[in-house]
């Protein structure tokens, strides 16, 4: 039977919005690793998702998400990104955190779709 994990869009306003409600939604009795890391290992199931990935991920009101998580939070991340990675990385960091603040470039919504759709492909609706 598949398992339907519905996501209330209109709760995400931030990145840190956007764990509070998977965790609630789909991690591991409500536990969460909180970062794009962690959210790839719970879609790869055990983490909350079933092994045999067997489920679909439900985005209601995405598009109030995809506003919140546009090119504003997006260099907000990065911005926070630059200050703890590595000095190799700054540069490429960098250049993403000017393309966010002059509105180009995938945004955090970006991100976290396709980190859905690369580990569950066909396992996200967007409502």
């Amino acid at each position: 039977m598949t398992v339907t994990y519905v996501l209330d869009g209109s709760q995400v306003r931030t990145l840190e919005d956007f764990w509070r409600v998977v965790g609630e939604t789909i991690g591991d009795e409500g536990y969460f690793g909180r970062n794009l890391d962690a959210f790839v290992d719970c879609l790869r199931g055990g983490y909350g998702t079933p092994e045999d990935g067997d489920y679909v991920i439900e985005w209601r009101d995405h598009e109030s998400s995809r506003r919140h998580l546009g090119h504003p939070e997006t260099a907000r991340q990065l911005d926070i990104r630059l200050a703890r990675c590595h000095p190799t990385n700054r540069p490429s960091v960098s250049a993403d955190l000017a393309e966010a603040r002059a509105g180009r470039g995938p945004t955090v919504f970006d991100w976290l779709v396709a980190i859905i759709e690369g580990e569950h492909p066909g396992g996200l609706r967007l409502r």
